[in-house]
């Protein structure tokens, strides 16, 4: 029976360490050839130390929460839905990774914008409360 940890599990130690606020540790689940692809901004960072850096320097009112909503997963593949937050901020990162061999591969990561509801639907639809600490 093969003992090494699921893809899960290591997306799950990935979100540990950034919790950590320490973003250099997330190079301990990242492969040597890892890449970060920010489809939005279309920019790519290539390496753990490059991504470890920008979640470093990005500007934070305080230390970063992330506050994983769901997840889905298969043997190399994971999604999760996150709520970050540096205590005056939160955003919604939207994350696929590609795990091979036990370490990230790939992480796709998108940062939707909240927005308001077009007035044209609201026979449609109701309001939703949002995620916690939406």
């Amino acid at each position: 029976m093969d003992s090494s940890p699921t893809a899960r599990a290591i997306v799950a130690r990935f979100w540990e360490l950034m919790r950590s606020n320490d973003f250099a540790s997330v190079g301990e689940v990242l492969s040597p050839d890892f890449v970060c692809i920010w489809p939005q901004s279309r920019e790519l960072i290539r390496g753990s130390r490059a991504f470890g850096q920008v979640n470093t320097e990005y500007p934070a009112h305080g230390p970063w929460t992330f506050t994983v909503q769901s997840v889905v997963a298969d043997e190399s593949h994971v999604a999760t839905d996150t709520l970050v937050s540096d205590g005056t901020v939160t955003a919604r990162a939207l994350s696929r990774f590609t795990v091979r061999d036990g370490l990230i591969t790939e992480l796709r990561e998108y940062w939707p914008e909240d927005y308001d509801a077009p007035s044209a639907r609201a026979h449609l639809v109701e309001p939703w409360p949002g995620d916690q600490g939406r």
